[in-house]
């Protein structure tokens, strides 16, 4: 028994310092896994900005449109709602990949930062689910804090800024948190506009060393401690919240 694992550990050992090793192999799972983490982090910046300006739209078209006299202002919040309804059907009624590779071959084709164009695209599909995630986060605000608002001689915009998208955002953190967590698996699929992130690097791996298993179950721990990692942070993040409710 013990000359068996005794086989196996050298055999794991040889076939780890011939894939990884040998080359600085290594060196593309590193670099890939910066890739992705660039490409989560400033997806979720867009889509947050992105998310928050949708939200805002709908909730004060969805709160305030049926109290407004007919005129220019309603007739324009009626038209930025249909553009959002818009954006968010044709963004979350087709596939990801689909989007990234419309950017790369039709809309960016100039562009030669493939980083820059899975940032747009993977950042423009984000904002279209944190835009629903504030929206009902916004909606969720009971409306006497918008009249609370009008009390202190806030407008609309300096209510909403400082008064409703405060406590909106609270409302909504742990599952804009859950987002990125998603955000981050979700980039996986950067490796179809020839991008070489986490997953792509493990596929180059496999192409160099005609061995699948080792170099995929690589990539698939290090996807996996990360959200584990962002899930412990969820995790403490949520629970500070509700101990602050007290």
């Amino acid at each position: 028994m013990l000359s068996r694992l005794s086989e196996w550990f050298v055999n794991f050992r040889n076939d780890f310092i011939r894939i990884f090793i040998v080359d600085n192999r290594w060196r593309y799972l590193w670099n890939g896994l910066g890739v992705t983490l660039t490409i989560t982090l400033f997806s979720l910046l867009m889509g947050l900005v992105i998310g928050i300006i949708v939200a805002i739209l709908r909730a004060s078209h969805d709160k305030n449109v049926n109290s407004m006299r007919p005129g220019p202002g309603r007739a324009l919040i009626k038209t930025t709602n249909r553009i959002c309804k818009i954006y968010l059907t044709v963004i979350r009624g087709t596939p990801l990949v689909l989007q990234l590779l419309i950017f790369w071959l039709v809309i960016m084709v100039s562009v030669r930062d493939i980083v820059l164009i899975a940032i747009v695209g993977v950042g423009i599909n984000a904002g279209a689910y944190i835009a629903e995630i504030f929206r009902s986060g916004i909606m969720s605000i009971d409306s006497g804090q918008f009249e609370a608002g009008r009390s202190l001689g806030f407008n609309y915009v300096q209510t909403m800024w400082h008064i409703i998208l405060p406590q909106a955002f609270k409302n909504v953190l742990p599952t804009l948190a859950n987002e990125f967590i998603v955000l981050l698996k979700e980039t996986a699929v950067v490796g179809y506009i020839s991008l070489q992130d986490l997953t792509n690097a493990g596929h180059i791996i496999v192409g160099r060393t005609f061995n699948a298993m080792m170099p995929l179950f690589a990539v698939a721990i290090i996807y996996l401690v990360m959200v584990m990692f962002f899930t412990w942070l969820v995790g403490i993040l949520e629970r500070r919240l509700r101990s602050s409710e007290h």
